[in-house]
């Protein structure tokens, strides 16, 4: 079985995002792997340890996100490709759900695709779905356990309500939570095999296709509010004497 698990690039989890000219800025935060996309990394070498078969790591960003590639080859993945054109620089959801469409077309072959629960710079959570809209494969999101029996896939889909149990023929695209398991570290040799990779670069005329139109724009980003907060301290000599003086402090403030 030929597998794609399709990665991002994103601001390191720690850093301080900020708005500047009407752009998102994230200063000299490194750049790492989208952690959920840790967990379809996982499900993707899963799903191959059962089945057989390769699993192609798919990402689409600038020369940069070639690292976020070699991170998810020492993992285990068989080879990587980055999507990358100056015209997909404001590229929106439902603009690289076409992007990725036409990639795994390209690839061939591919009966299962792979995704995070959603990025942690947009938080969106829907390029999956929109991916597996464009391939006309079925989706099954929330996915905690992969099983690969009879040429069909048995998944269990975890809600706050418990578990669901699906089972859908091939291909398919699966949006995997971190119920999935503990992702992998990459191994010394995997890490190797990594730096030494070559990962080939698309741009659309390699896919074929020419930008995709995006439907959403962010004409203007701005940062929130700055809230000045001041902390008093109320002393007593007894606890009543305590909430005494709060009960005053709040009705002086018109709280209640």
């Amino acid at each position: 079985m030929n597998i794609a698990v399709c990665v991002k690039q994103v601001p390191d989890s720690a850093a301080k995002v900020v708005a500047e000219d009407d752009r998102v800025s994230w200063g000299d935060a490194p750049l790492v792997l989208n952690p959920w996309d840790e967990y379809a990394v996982e499900a993707a070498l899963q799903l191959q340890e059962a089945a057989g078969g390769e699993v192609t790591a798919v990402s689409v960003g600038g020369e940069s996100a070639k690292e976020a590639l070699k991170t998810a080859l020492a993992m285990g993945c068989t080879q990587a490709i980055l999507v990358s054109d100056p015209a997909l620089a404001a590229a929106d959801s439902q603009a690289i759900a076409h992007v990725l469409c036409a990639a795994i077309q390209k690839i061939g072959g591919v009966e299962a695709a792979c995704f995070g629960r959603q990025a942690i710079d947009g938080d969106m959570g829907v390029t999956g779905a929109q991916t597996a809209h464009l391939l006309g494969w079925l989706m099954l999101g929330l996915v905690s356990k992969i099983e690969f029996k009879d040429g069909k896939l048995q998944v269990e889909r975890s809600f706050e309500e418990g578990i669901q149990i699906a089972e859908c023929p091939l291909p398919a695209a699966l949006s995997v939570s971190k119920d999935i398991g503990e992702p992998r570290y990459p191994s010394f040799m995997g890490i190797r095999k990594a730096a030494r990779a070559e990962i080939p670069t698309w741009d659309l005329a390699a896919l074929g296709i020419e930008a995709p139109a995006s439907v959403v724009r962010w004409p203007r980003i701005s940062n929130p509010p700055v809230r000045e907060i001041k902390t008093e301290m109320i002393e007593g000599g007894s606890p009543q004497e305590i909430a005494e003086k709060l009960v005053e402090r709040i009705l002086e403030e018109k709280v209640l």
